[in-house]
């Protein structure tokens, strides 16, 4: 599962940087194992704020099924939410971690880690791995 900024980091590549390197590396891990890479839907809307923005991620999006939210996932954001004493700016890394719950066995790509892991902390199945 990607956060904003891994799907950034794929849809923008900079090749050098270690955060493309490493985003490269576990999704090719992940198909190898026999998984899939998704991105919650919320995830759309921090990064298809412009014609241009969302021109390139729907190129990068057919390789990457795009999860939609529903109620359940919802409300398992906003407990997340409450349960970790976080405001509404958190909202999109608590869509992130329900999803990341809801799916079962996750493996959540992230550059916001230590948010993730507090999100996500105790759920079964659900693992953080940051970007550099």
């Amino acid at each position: 599962m990607l956060d904003s900024e891994a799907l950034s980091t794929v849809t923008w590549p900079d090749g050098r940087s270690k955060s493309t390197r490493r985003a490269q590396a576990v999704l090719e891990a992940v198909v190898r194992l026999g998984g899939r890479a998704i991105v919650p839907a919320p995830i759309l809307a921090e990064l298809a704020r412009t014609s241009a923005r969302a021109a390139a991620l729907s190129r990068v999006l057919r390789r990457f099924p795009v999860v939609a939210t529903d109620r359940p996932i919802a409300e398992c954001a906003a407990v997340l939410l409450e349960t970790n004493d976080l405001d509404s700016r958190h909202a999109v890394d608590a869509f992130v971690a329900a999803t990341a719950i809801g799916n079962g066995y996750s493996l959540v790509l992230t550059g916001d880690p230590d948010d993730l892991r507090r999100l996500t902390a105790g759920a079964p199945g659900v693992a953080v791995q940051p970007l550099p």
